[in-house]
């Protein structure tokens, strides 16, 4: 059976390579994200910020960056 040793994504139409098993959160983390400052889309799909923990990454999984900005 062949490992997997490493997984890819994208996030807002860029390439990256991550380690398998790693969650949303870690991303986030890794590539220093302000979750309290974002939406956050997983394969055309809204995630709840209490899920990030939860979510392992897949292959080939798109990831879209929403920042909040204020105005007025």
């Amino acid at each position: 059976m062949k490992k997997i040793n490493k997984v890819k994504i994208r996030i807002n139409g860029k390439n990256f390579v991550i380690k398998p098993k790693m969650t949303l959160k870690d991303v986030i983390t890794k590539y220093k994200i302000p979750e309290e400052k974002v939406a956050i889309e997983l394969n055309k799909k809204i995630v709840n910020k209490q899920n990030f923990r939860r979510i392992m990454l897949k292959n080939l999984d798109k990831i879209e960056i929403v920042h909040f900005i204020g105005g007025g």
